[in-house]
This record gives structure tokens, sequence and C-alpha cells, in this order.
């Protein structure tokens, strides 16, 4: 068989690297199966889909506060994530695990430090403190590069939607019964959103030690 006689293929290097719309669906095929190779089997291992020992949903208060956490954009600024390195954990404590946040929705897993990491701050300082430095950071720690959130003392604590935002987080998997999100506008009655922030803040971290 002579050399015109060979068949050209009709799926070369040369026909992919030539055209970009075939490198683009080719690239995002790859990035798709190699996503699910890595993300699927999380969603059925038992320490990324089962709480850990001890963990409770947020109280209908500490619900508050998280959204007053997301709200104000602490994230910005503050990681719930620490990782396995010796620095880290000397300084907070025991890293993150994903059975400390299955109730978080959306979890506040990060790597930002311009603050420090408040995953185990739960418990560290008294409700009082945490009062003070959301006044004026300022006051306690003068180095603090922090804004003051003065505001949250005098606002009440928005007890008019806590209950829609609960059913909504027990649809999403949290296991919260009827009579939690019924009494759960009471329980937010004549508190501030400075309590509820607070609540928020003393809960983070217990779970684990």
């Amino acid at each position: 068989m002579s050399t015109n006689d060979t068949p050209v293929a009709t799926f070369s290097h040369e026909k992919v690297e030539t055209s970009n719309f075939l490198m683009i669906v080719l690239i995002l095929l790859v990035v798709a199966i190699g996503g699910l190779v890595e993300i699927v089997p999380l969603f059925f291992q038992k320490s990324t889909t089962e709480p850990v020992l001890g963990l409770k949903p947020y109280t209908a208060l500490q619900v508050a506060g998280r959204d007053i956490y997301l709200r104000e954009g602490c994230y910005n600024c503050h990681s719930q994530m620490i990782r396995p390195f010796r620095a880290e954990t000397l300084r907070y404590g025991h890293y993150s695990v994903a059975g400390e946040f299955v109730y978080d929705h959306p979890f506040q897993w990060g790597s930002k430090r311009t603050g420090p990491d408040l995953q185990r701050v739960g418990g560290r300082y008294s409700d009082e403190w945490h009062k003070i430095h959301l006044n004026n950071p300022r006051d306690l720690v003068p180095e603090s590069n922090m804004p003051a959130y003065p505001w949250l003392e005098k606002t009440p604590a928005d007890a008019d939607s806590i209950a829609n935002h609960m059913k909504a987080l027990r649809v999403a998997g949290v296991p919260y019964t009827d009579a939690e999100i019924a009494k759960a506008p009471a329980d937010l009655k004549g508190r501030t959103e400075a309590d509820a922030l607070v609540a928020y803040l003393q809960s983070l971290g217990r779970s684990l030690k």
C-alpha cells in the first residue's frame, strides 16, 4: 500500500490544538470528570455527612446571630477553619473537621487571616467581653483594626423572620422540630442583635476540643 492510501486521522492533536472551541469543550469535560471523582465520594463518607458527637443545631438566637455575622461581613476577616498545622493547632486548638459543620448552610470555612480564627472562640471569653469588643474593639485590644459595631446593642433581633429561616434550614437537613420553630420568635423577644451575635460566637467550636 502506498503512502497515499494511508487513512488520515479525523481526530488528532493538531485538530484539537487548532480549534479553540474543541479545546475548551475537552478541558471542561476533563475538569468535570475530575471534579466528580473527587467530590461525589464525599457525599457517602460518614466523616463528612454525619455530625460529630455532641453537635447540636443552632438555637433560634444563634441562628439570628449567624445571620448578623454574615450580614456584617465578619467572614471577610475571620476564618472558621483551623488547618492541621502545628502553628494553628497550638494557638486555636483541634483542627476543623467536616462533621462540625453539617448544620451550617453555608459553612464558613476559609483561609482569611486578617483577624484570628474564630472556630474555637466559644467559651474563651465572657459574653460581656464580646459585647465590649463589638461595641469598640480597641477598648480591649488596642492594636485591633476591627471596625466597631455599636448599633448591634441598640437594634432588636429580628423575630419576625426567624421561623421561616429555621423552616428553610430544616428543608436543608437541620433537624428542627415544629415546637422549636413555633417558639423561635418568643426566644428572640427582648433580645438585641448583639445578644444574638454573641450567642452565635459562644457556640463555635464547643462540640470538638
